[in-house]
């Protein structure tokens, strides 16, 4: 209750900073639009990427829009307004096993088929769960066709974690030190319990920017990519981050890889000055259905 309380009173406030800004004064309408598609139901997505769309605009120039489940964060099977998509310039996607109808996946489809730019974080490695017999189970690998990340959750894809427990320390790939994404940005310590993608992934041709460390594992510590570059089968600029806990948003060096990421995804040059760390403060929790 106190959770949905929380969410209730932000997505008040939410409705005059970012949900319904895509238009504001502050932006100009040639200016670079970017959705946020949210609907995670673990880490406070729908409450971290709202403050980054926010900081987007107002100190940035750019246009946002942020998509959330409905009725609520725990809705599995519905994001509304994801026909936005059809003019969006950046698509940045923190998915995590969603159902979702063939209407709504078809503007996925044609966005990520275009071309254009995309996004991903954490649990996007598994943004679908489609059942067998579903004949949109092909979504369960979304990641891998999207972000080059492991298609889907454990099996075959070898796809795992370190215990919740854990935390990990990030520090910069040393051949991607001059990447524009690593601009300003420097070694940290990330809430995020470490995802296992290799060896198979990332997939081939991406370029790797982050390494984690799991720090007290539960099982033996093997350094794994934590944010990468790729390009999609379409052409499309792809930048994915298996980091993404809320109190990694808190992190400067965090804040600076996704507004550099922004930029680079949208082919422009990563800002010389940095505008300043993004106040962030979102709980993390794992809300139960009723």
């Amino acid at each position: 209750m106190k959770r949905r309380n929380f969410l209730q009173q932000a997505a008040l406030g939410l409705t005059t900073l970012t949900g319904l800004t895509a238009h504001r004064p502050s932006a100009p309408s040639a200016a670079p639009l970017i959705v946020f598609v949210t609907g995670d139901h673990e880490y406070s997505s729908e409450l971290t990427l709202p403050l980054i769309a926010q900081e987007l605009e107002t100190k940035y120039g750019f246009r946002t829009k942020v998509l959330t489940a409905s009725p609520d964060y725990l809705s599995e099977t519905d994001i509304p307004g994801l026909e936005i998509l059809e003019k969006a310039d950046l698509a940045v996607f923190y998915l995590r096993w969603r159902r979702l109808p063939k209407e709504q996946l078809a503007y996925i489809d044609a966005y990520v088929k275009s071309g254009k730019p995309v996004m991903g974080f954490r649990t996007t490695t598994h943004a679908f769960n489609f059942p067998e017999g579903d004949d949109r189970r092909s979504w369960n690998a979304f990641a891998e066709t999207t972000f080059g990340a492991p298609p889907g959750w454990g099996g075959k894809a070898k796809h795992t974690h370190y215990g919740h427990k854990s935390t990990t320390d990030v520090s910069i790939i040393p051949e991607a030190a001059s990447n524009p994404i690593l601009t300003g940005v420097t070694p940290f310590h990330a809430a995020s319990w470490l995802y296992h993608v290799l060896p198979d992934y990332p997939a081939k041709g991406s370029v790797w920017l982050l390494s984690g460390k799991a720090v007290n594992p539960d099982k033996p510590a093997i350094e794994n990519p934590v944010a990468w570059t790729w390009k999609t089968p379409a052409g499309g600029r792809s930048f994915m981050t298996t980091l993404g806990h809320p109190e990694d948003f808190r992190e400067e060096s965090f804040q600076r890889l996704i507004i550099n990421a922004v930029y680079w995804s949208l082919g422009k040059s990563v800002p010389k000055k940095w505008k300043g760390k993004i106040a962030i403060d979102v709980p993390y929790g794992h809300p139960k259905k009723p």
